[in-house]
């Protein structure tokens, strides 16, 4: 199939990258596996029996409260966690297999709905806002957009990085999450190249 360049002529690219069918299951668990993976898993709770303080009785026997065991207790304010959260790991498995097929169904649905937009090239010469807004306005991009470069320089990243929801990334540093969560996703066309070597 072919893929549509502005600014350029069409790019011949693999039917199964950018043409497959769209997995709406493996997409999810994929999605949530990586934000699931991003998770510090570090809340830590005191249990009752972790809890510094005295045993020993605190009221007399008689009149109620001495049977009770101590102050350490759940049901007392400032007492134990009756089930205490510990640090654990919220990572889950996912095949690398799996992966490269999720993202590549994404790529697909994203090309199918008209939100993947491919350039010649995307870079700029020295760091500038108002430059970056009127090339986003030449390609006709806006809400949350996504720029894919093989390479993204300290200057286009710098360029983007003062206007809202626009977010710039390398072909390493594509994910579901930033694929999925973009109305629009600008690629150039050696980051496709990249792209369709990586899921082939």
């Amino acid at each position: 199939m072919e893929l549509n360049v502005i600014g350029a002529k069409a790019l011949t690219v693999s039917d199964d990258v950018f043409g497959g069918e769209y997995k709406k299951a493996l997409v999810h668990q994929v999605v949530t596996a990586y934000q699931a993976a991003g998770r510090a898993g570090t809340k830590a709770q005191l249990s009752r029996g972790q809890m510094s303080g005295t045993t020993k009785k605190f009221k007399k026997q008689k009149g109620g409260g001495a049977r009770h065991g101590d102050y350490r207790a759940p049901i007392f304010v400032g007492g134990g966690v009756t089930f205490a959260a510990k640090p654990r790991s919220f990572e889950q498995k996912v095949n690398r297999k799996a992966y490269r097929v999720a993202i590549r169904s994404i790529v697909a649905e994203l090309n199918r709905q008209g939100r993947l937009k491919v350039v010649s090239e995307l870079s700029m010469e020295a760091p500038s806002t108002k430059g970056m807004i009127a090339k986003l306005a030449e390609l006709e991009v806006k809400g949350r957009v996504l720029l894919v470069s093989e390479d993204a320089t300290e200057a286009l990243y710098l360029s983007a990085r003062n206007i809202p929801y626009i977010h710039v990334v390398d072909v390493l540093a594509l994910n579901p999450v930033s694929l999925v969560g973009s109305d629009f996703v600008v690629m150039t066309v050696d980051a496709v190249k990249k792209v369709e070597e990586w899921l082939a």
